[in-house]
């Protein structure tokens, strides 16, 4: 006879669907909101649903946003003449914590992957080319160093080029910290023919 409360298996198996969260982190997690107050739970669960009703993506570089335009899009000191892409919008998170950038940004929303049945039409491709005007000057293409990253990038740059844009990728190579022993050859490939003079 097993033992199973039904209400609490269905709270595991909500977690569980999360990405990343296996079955015994989703049970920690499900005890965890089980031992909220009834109020702590009750906030966590309207935080979950305010969050579901009011984010859309903003208008201009689709990235989350609660009104027509996200903050980044809608502060003025932006400097619009660069773009950089981005698979998603916590990529658009990690660069903004550098505080470096000072440009805008657009976010596909995924990648190209024939083998998972994405293809151009399902990512922001078309609202990119809608932003195409002679103020953008460069387009940066921060997609991550994977074959579906490197061949959304290259697909992207192909209809970007003809239209008198310069189109850059971000450097990868070696992380700080690291060795180089310890570096694959690709990695090692990408640090040599993205090198700098000091």
């Amino acid at each position: 006879m097993s033992y199973e409360v039904a209400a609490l298996a269905r709270l595991i198996e909500q977690f569980e669907r999360l990405p990343g969260i296996g079955r015994k982190t989703a049970q920690r997690l499900a005890f965890h909101v089980l031992n909220l107050s009834e109020q702590e739970a009750k906030a966590f669960a309207e935080a979950i649903a305010q969050a579901h009703q009011k984010i859309r993506r903003c208008s201009v570089c689709c990235n989350l946003s609660e009104g027509e335009l996200c903050p980044i899009c809608a502060r003025s000191g932006r400097d619009k003449s660069t773009i950089c892409v981005v698979e998603d919008p916590r990529d658009v998170m990690a660069i903004e914590r550098t505080h470096e950038y000072n440009g805008v940004y657009h976010v596909l929303h995924g990648v190209i992957s024939p083998m998972n049945g994405i293809g151009p039409e399902e990512l922001t491709v078309k609202e990119l080319l809608a932003r195409m005007n002679s103020d953008v000057k460069e387009v940066i293409m921060a997609t991550n160093p994977t074959v579906e990253g490197e061949a959304t990038a290259m697909y992207l740059s192909r209809l970007l080029k003809p239209l008198g844009v310069a189109v850059s990728r971000l450097a990868y190579g070696v992380p700080v910290g690291a060795d180089l022993e310890y570096a694959d050859e690709v990695t090692l490939l990408r640090a040599i023919e993205g090198r700098q003079e000091l």
